[in-house]
């Protein structure tokens, strides 16, 4: 196997493109194939609607705000371990990493177990977790596979949407979501067989999902185990703390030098953000924007004074650019997809052409197919959900089974797509190529557990 990988790095060493081009090329794919396999009302202005769904959905007002909010938690999270109480937990955290094998099993491992709680969090942890090792490599002299590493701190992604955080299921348990699909009359004529929600107690935390979870939590590391016995040579990283403190302090105010002011604002925020989700979080659910509340309020208060968040600020904003721009390309081609009915024929194409059994194998396929062009849980849910849906009811097939199906079909590719690796990529100082060998490796291997599991376990 690592010599399969090694050849296969090779390749892409000499032919991956950067994630830029990749979005660029799929943006172009994605028109050419609206434009001939999809019908328009007015043929004649058909290009003209094509390049309408494009600019829509770049602008999208509510993928904007989710944009932001990424961003947000990549930038606060950055922050958040420029802190000398985060980095001091973290390097106690990363002790026990003394080699390459042992440092891409408690990479790959603690990141699963943080991204099976909120993707967010194990997103940026996990990157974060990946540079201090790789400092501490460098600090102490042995040697690292780094790509390697890297690669061991994206595996979040391939489990999220089966954890707690996984945006169908927890859609399809909200109270008349699953009926937003469907006209009341279509409902009436469904009986008993349609389920008005699906508890999460009947997906995320079903005893075949959480086989699934256990065994992927064994299974990664020890591959990953595997690859990392062939090291690779010494690297040169720049120090995570080496901008903090730099600021001059005989030119700054009062205010900015002296703690008062962020514990103060720290405190408040941390009290406010407990009222607004408290409840929420006591039921272990977090989302995007409760997230950042807490990092931003934890960001106040671990920071020593305001010069020293505004210094981690700086370079932490940094990591932000390939976000900012390519996060707006990717909502218009979710725009092109979804206004052209090119996901809802894509989606039909696999459904049609499948029975009773194969239609979980199917939607797997097809989410992660769809998902290379919008890597969006939930963006993608709200375009797919109601055809996987119909399509289950049609064909017979337990819905619970089949959002999971959907589940994991969009969290596999994750592998290949590379723009949920831009934080990772901007914080460990990585290139796509340099990690696609290995995460393309774990889409294969993780494709075969999750198959393996729609048909013997669920």
């Amino acid at each position: 196997m690592v010599k399969i990988v090694n050849s296969i790095a090779k390749f892409i060493e000499k032919y991956f493109p950067s994630p830029l081009s990749i979005a660029l090329v799929l943006t172009i794919f994605s028109l050419l194939l609206a434009y001939f396999f999809t019908s328009s009302p007015t043929d004649e202005n058909h290009f003209v609607n094509t390049l309408t769904h494009w600019q829509s959905g770049i602008w999208n007002s509510d993928l904007l705000v989710f944009a932001y909010q990424m961003m947000l938690i990549l930038v606060l999270g950055h922050i958040l371990v420029l802190s000398r109480p985060a980095n001091l937990f973290l390097t106690k955290m990363t002790s026990f990493a003394n080699s390459n094998s042992s440092a891409v099993v408690i990479v790959s491992c603690l990141t699963i177990l943080v991204a099976y709680f909120n993707w967010g969090l194990g997103l940026i942890f996990g990157a974060i977790l990946v540079r201090k090792i790789g400092e501490k490599a460098e600090r102490e002299n042995f040697r690292l596979n780094y790509p390697l590493l890297g690669a061991s701190g994206y595996v979040g992604m391939l489990v999220w949407h089966g954890g707690l955080s996984g945006s169908a299921p927890l859609k399809a348990a909200e109270k008349g979501h699953l009926a937003s699909f469907f006209s009341e009359k279509e409902i009436s004529q469904m009986g008993s067989d349609f389920l008005p929600e699906v508890s999460t107690a009947q997906s995320l935390f079903s005893t075949p999902n959480l086989i699934v979870a256990l065994a992927l939590l064994i299974i990664v590391p020890l591959f990953l185990r595997s690859l990392s016995l062939k090291s690779v040579g010494k690297i040169k990283l720049p120090n995570l703390l080496q901008k903090q403190d730099s600021t001059d302090q005989g030119h700054l105010h009062t205010l900015d030098q002296k703690p008062y002011l962020a514990k103060i604002i720290g405190l408040l925020l941390l009290v406010a953000f407990w009222v607004a989700y408290g409840e929420e979080v006591l039921q272990l659910q977090l989302t995007p924007n409760s997230l950042n509340f807490f990092m931003l309020s934890l960001c106040f208060l671990l920071h020593h004074n305001l010069a020293s968040f505004s210094d981690a600020l700086a370079e932490a904003i940094q990591g932000a650019s390939g976000i900012l721009i390519q996060f707006p390309l990717y909502f218009g081609i979710m725009g092109v997809m979804k206004e052209s009915g090119l996901v809802t024929e894509m989606a039909s194409f696999f459904i049609q052409n499948s029975s009773e059994e194969s239609l979980p194998i199917f939607t797997f396929i097809s989410a992660g197919l769809v998902n290379i062009f919008v890597p969006s849980g939930g963006g993608q849910w709200a375009i797919q959900g109601p055809i996987v849906i119909e399509a289950a009811l049609g064909k017979g097939v337990e819905i619970p089974k089949i959002i999971m199906a959907f589940a994991y079909g969009d969290q596999v590719t994750n592998m290949l797509q590379p723009f949920w690796a831009l934080p990772l990529l901007a914080i460990t100082k990585l290139k796509a190529k340099e990690i696609f060998p290995y995460t393309f490796a774990l889409f294969l291997l993780a494709s075969l557990v999750f198959i393996a599991a729609l048909i013997f376990i669920y």
